[in-house]
């Protein structure tokens, strides 16, 4: 039985190169489903899989949620207002609540960079980061990879330029890690203020290096992959950069910019989109935007690694 490396899914460098594929291969499977009239399967009947989200979320939550009905599991949701953490009970005792309650599965979202981490140590289930603070969205950056796999057909060699705030980005934390892993050349496009102190160590030992610039139009022509990221104003104290004006003018695709890249490259963005900062409407709305692809591929890839996690393999079996 195939079956992943490691029992939590807490960053992507908790994967190898094998974890990755089987998940991206189990999702494809997944994503057929999932065009079907009747898209609901029993393998996971009988489990229960815990949402239990810490900080605002809609696509992400949802798209678990979409992911465990669909494998017909009990889906439970906690959120901060409605748990027992607004009460001021602590982290580690919420975890150990709901490992007496024999979850199988939970999948936490937090503010504070390390969260998952703390409910691994505190309860028997695998846990899945749905992101925590500035630190990793393992799931957003599978579902990343998958896109641009299916797309292209290998991840290996293609030139990826992620644009904008790297410095604040979860899923720049899981991303870069996932594509030099898998031998893309990155290329971290962004104004010295939104770069990290070492950008250089982001990318995964042993894969491909990564590189910097503060010009898009310098690289933009290269790329296969124009990946924009959110700016992250809820994360940023004070804004280091002039004006949201200013920075869509240096670091936002347009049209103009968009007749400058490849008829093939295509452009991947985490959403939501701030119209008008990363993206213009015209290139929110254009056919080379893999936006709507990316959030369907999301509910194919989450519902892989609930099958895998809970003991699935890609013959449709669950032990």
């Amino acid at each position: 039985m195939s079956s992943l490396s490691t029992q939590h899914v807490l960053a992507l460098h908790d994967l190898n190169v094998s974890d990755i594929n089987l998940i991206l291969d189990t999702a494809r499977s997944f994503k057929e489903i999932n065009e079907r009239p009747i898209k609901k399967l029993p393998t996971l009947r009988g489990r229960t899989i815990v949402n239990f989200f810490l900080e605002p979320s809609t696509r992400t939550r949802v798209s678990f949620e979409i992911a465990a009905k669909r494998l017909s599991a009990d889906g439970i949701n906690f959120s901060s207002s409605g748990s027992a953490t607004s009460k001021g009970e602590s982290l580690i005792d919420t975890a150990k609540t709901l490992d007496a309650m024999n979850c199988d599965l939970v999948i936490i979202r937090h503010k504070y960079a390390g969260s998952p981490y703390i409910l691994t140590q505190n309860m028997r289930a695998p846990v899945i980061n749905g992101g925590d603070g500035k630190h990793q969205h393992p799931t957003q950056a599978l579902l990343d990879l998958y896109t641009m796999r299916e797309h292209f057909g290998s991840i290996e060699g293609l030139k990826v330029g992620i644009v904008g705030d790297i410095a604040h980005s979860r899923v720049c934390g899981s991303l870069i890690e996932g594509l030099s892993m898998l031998g893309a050349q990155v290329t971290l496009i962004a104004p010295p203020t939104l770069l990290p102190v070492a950008p250089e160590v982001l990318g995964y030992p042993g894969g491909t290096p990564v590189t910097c610039t503060s010009d898009l139009e310098s690289v933009l022509p290269e790329l296969d992959v124009a990946y924009m990221l959110r700016i992250q104003l809820e994360r940023i104290e004070k804004a280091p950069f002039p004006s949201l004006r200013e920075y869509a003018r240096l670091f936002g695709i347009n049209t103009k910019r968009m007749a400058m890249m490849k008829p093939d490259a295509i452009i991947m963005h985490p959403g939501p989109v701030n119209r008008g900062v990363e993206l213009s409407s015209e290139a929110v709305d254009t056919a080379k935007n893999l936006l709507l692809y990316q959030v369907n591929a999301g509910v194919a890839v989450r519902m892989a690694l609930m099958y895998l996690l809970l003991g699935g393999d890609a013959d449709g079996t669950v032990s």
